[in-house]
């Protein structure tokens, strides 16, 4: 096997999760739009069957109810701007694909701090406590470490070490 820089396997992974992220929302706007129609619903649900589960969203990956950590995608998490503690479920396609809907917000609250990049990860110092946050959210609000940001947290922020990022101030 050819030596691959991991930079390039990095920005492939990025690519299949944005790719199954539209996937997913792709098939549930048509389901949405076309409700119980016989011919085209079906064939969205089809393609949707397989294995579920349900987990906790963890800040960055899913924790399912087998134990098991699940991958979620960082665009998904940053355009729903899903908390640490969400209950989320999983549907695992027959031809592999990954489904992720959430199913249980936990309750939140939103607070403004200021973005940190310490050793590649961002974070936002809120009352003196740092929360990291996704790198998908920083870029798509082009946001610079410095900024004043809003974030929304789990209402109960003790055990919190992440935060979804919910503007560039």
């Amino acid at each position: 096997m050819p030596d691959v820089p991991d930079k390039q396997i990095k920005r492939l992974r990025t690519l299949i999760q944005e790719a199954e992220t539209n996937l997913a929302a792709a098939t549930e706007l048509l389901i949405s739009l076309v409700g119980d129609d016989a011919k085209v619903a079906p064939i969205a649900r089809e393609e949707t069957l397989g294995k579920v589960i349900e987990g906790v969203f963890d800040g960055q990956n899913m924790v399912g109810s087998d134990g098991k950590t699940y991958p979620v995608p960082a665009n998904y998490a940053s355009k729903s701007k899903l908390v640490q503690g969400d209950i989320l479920k999983l549907t695992i396609a027959e031809d592999g694909a990954f489904l992720y809907k959430q199913i249980g917000p936990v309750p939140r609250k939103q607070v403004v701090g200021t973005l940190l990049l310490e050793n590649g990860h961002y974070f936002v110092e809120v009352n003196k406590k740092k929360l990291r946050v996704l790198l998908a959210s920083v870029t798509y609000f082009k946001a610079k470490p410095g900024d004043q940001v809003s974030v929304n947290i789990p209402e109960d922020d003790k055990n919190s070490e992440w935060a979804a990022l919910e503007a560039a101030l």
